[in-house]
């Protein structure tokens, strides 16, 4: 989808906050409600805009722990990556999970209470998917930056 001058402002708009209502989104871009509204439904439906959430405050919700864990299978076999990735997708601690080049097969971004925690996520769970050969973890000290808002003025 190609997108002009009107549809980045109302992108730019929603990451900041999607809760505006659409008439403070139309005074937000400088456009009438009516075409502002059809614009976003517009990016809605080619799935520009995948959905809207709240960002919570992991602190504040007792998630204290994030580690960034890459992980290495025993070999690239379909069966074993569907193994790997079914197992993912239904593991709540992980907030995302890439595919990545270099030395690891993946890099998880995972959450926990503690440390406690995160230990038998990894010896409890990840490890017994019977797919992993290595583990290796990096924990956050201090988020320095966290955001969601894409950079639209590339």
């Amino acid at each position: 989808m190609k997108l002009d001058k009107w549809d980045v402002s109302i992108l730019k708009a929603v990451q900041k906050d999607g809760r505006l209502s659409n008439r403070d989104l139309a005074r937000e871009v400088s456009l009438s409600p009516s075409p502002s509204w059809r614009r976003l439904h517009a990016l809605e439906e080619a799935g520009v805009i995948s959905h809207y959430a709240a960002v919570l405050d992991r602190h504040k919700v007792g998630l204290s722990i994030m580690g960034f864990t890459h992980v290495t299978l025993h070999d690239h076999s379909s069966e074993n990556v569907k193994k790997f990735d079914r197992a993912i997708m239904s593991a709540p601690q992980v907030l995302e999970c890439h595919a990545t080049s270099g030395g690891h097969d993946y890099m998880l971004k995972v959450v926990a209470p503690d440390m406690a925690s995160y230990q038998d996520f990894l010896s409890e769970y990840l490890l017994k998917i019977g797919v992993v050969r290595t583990v290796n973890t990096s924990f956050a000290l201090k988020e320095q930056k966290s955001t969601t808002v894409l950079p639209l003025d590339q």
